[in-house]
């Protein structure tokens, strides 16, 4: 493809707006240039990596999910290896005691009722009602609905609160009562509409996908927040930094972006634009030329939550650490929502740290209080969870508390058509594409898919042009 050289400004600094840089130096024509904008004083978004008593530890996300291809891909381009988890193996807190995520399950939907009733996370009336989704007439799925309403519904409300609600809430910090089963649950989706029962949709998506062999997480040493820096240097994109983007209009060649505070607002000029910013921005940034795309955007709600890291002493909790760490269902009214033991997960703290490492996550939608409380506060009761979950007997020698205001979009019913109805509104308009977790997942490879994707669409205006 031969054309003029051209100008392409993403906004936005997190891991989809560099993935998007990224992929513009390898498939964009020789001579293009890109600029990306980021409005903070860093690159990254919700990837980030800082020292917690002396020893590198993320306060984002912290794994890559192995079985999809794109986080592994980039990271392995820009020059950084990805290690294996050493393990997986996970519990959920609730009735007293930590017990087994039970095997075979589709986030959380069981497929395999005696790996169920195995885990002793129902009691025995809670398991009898399991079955009666058998007996139940058969699912007839025209259109989405909740996540909360059909396992509720199918299976009874205990697997709800004590199996599906805590493993997505710790994805989303949201509520399965208002999560799509569409979108946060699509590889059940098509099964759904197709089985009899609940159950054995799962079996049926679980035969159709099985796991490969091998590990299902990985992260670079040293933590998953490398990777956005990494991934900026090998763009070679001019990356811009506490450079806001206020505004966004159609010039007769192309884009002109407002940036900068507004007492003295700088012009950029642009022959295409990616948008890789959250609901909220991208629906402000696009109010004047794509009202559309902006009134579906407003809908789309988010949910803040804090992630609590702390470094015990080697011998803080008695006996070894039951596997990577233990969810916990919000119906048992605990601050803490997850918690991973970093130093078991990845074996590289055992050669750099002398301390043991956790992290918590806190807070979801509806829980804004738990995160208006002080770092100290949030430390206290995390503490305390802790302490009755595994025994912790000393005081951290260092804690940090990460606050991630808005980060997490809520995928409601509906969602995976309002996402259409974006896209659609969005590449009538010449030059434009936008990527991000507001659209087809919040996980890194996720998020990198829709930066190829928003890229490729650029493109191939380009090309159609």
């Amino acid at each position: 493809m031969t054309t003029a050289a051209r100008h392409v400004v993403v906004v936005g600094g997190g891991i989809s707006g560099l993935a998007a840089a990224w992929f513009l130096r390898r498939d964009a024509p020789a001579g293009t240039t890109v600029t990306v904008l980021e409005g903070s004083d860093r690159v990254g978004g919700a990837l980030r990596v800082s020292e917690l008593a002396g020893v590198p530890l993320d306060e984002g996300a912290e794994s890559l999910l192995l079985r999809r291809p794109e986080a592994v891909a980039l990271a392995e381009a820009v020059g950084l290896a990805l290690e294996d988890a050493a393990t997986t193996s996970a519990s959920v807190w609730t009735r007293g005691a930590l017990r087994p995520l039970p095997s075979g399950t589709v986030m959380g939907v069981p497929a395999d009722l005696r790996a169920l009733a195995s885990s002793g996370l129902l009691t025995r009336s809670e398991l009898a009602r399991v079955p009666l989704d058998s007996w139940l007439p058969r699912l007839r799925l025209a259109e989405d609905v909740s996540v909360g309403r059909l396992v509720s519904a199918r299976l009874g409300r205990a697997v709800l609160d004590r199996l599906v609600e805590p493993l997505l809430g710790g994805i989303y910090a949201g509520q399965a009562d208002r999560l799509s089963v569409q979108a946060t649950l699509p590889q059940l989706w098509p099964h759904v509409r197709r089985h009899r029962s609940l159950v054995a949709a799962a079996r049926a998506s679980r035969a159709a996908s099985p796991a490969p062999p091998g590990a299902v997480f990985g992260a670079p040493r040293g933590g998953v927040g490398r990777l956005p820096e990494a991934v900026a240097k090998a763009s070679g994109a001019d990356v811009r930094t506490g450079a806001m983007v206020r505004g966004l209009r159609r010039t007769g060649t192309g884009w002109e972006l407002t940036v900068g505070p507004t007492r003295k607002p700088e012009a950029v000029g642009a022959d295409a634009v990616i948008l890789a910013v959250p609901a909220a921005p991208a629906s402000r940034l696009l109010r004047a030329e794509v009202p559309h795309a902006t009134a579906e955007l407003a809908q789309v709600r988010a949910s803040s939550m804090a992630v609590v890291s702390l470094a015990l002493p080697a011998g803080a909790v008695p006996g070894p650490l039951p596997g990577s760490g233990f969810l916990v269902p919000p119906v048992d009214g605990r601050t803490v929502k997850a918690v991973t033991f970093s130093s078991a997960k990845w074996s590289w703290y055992a050669d750099s740290s002398p301390w043991l490492l956790l992290r918590a996550s806190v807070g979801r939608l509806g829980e804004e209080a738990t995160l208006q409380r002080s770092d100290t506060e949030i430390v206290d009761l995390v503490l305390a969870d802790l302490t009755e979950a595994l025994g912790v007997t000393d005081p951290p020698v260092d804690a940090r508390v990460t606050r991630w205001g808005g980060a997490l979009p809520q995928y409601a019913v509906g969602h995976r058509g309002r996402v259409d109805r974006i896209r659609a509104a969005v590449s009538g308009v010449p030059g434009l594409a936008v990527c991000g977790a507001t659209y087809d997942g919040i996980g890194v490879p996720a998020c990198i898919a829709t930066a190829e994707a928003a890229t490729s669409e650029v493109l191939r205006q380009w090309r159609r042009d």
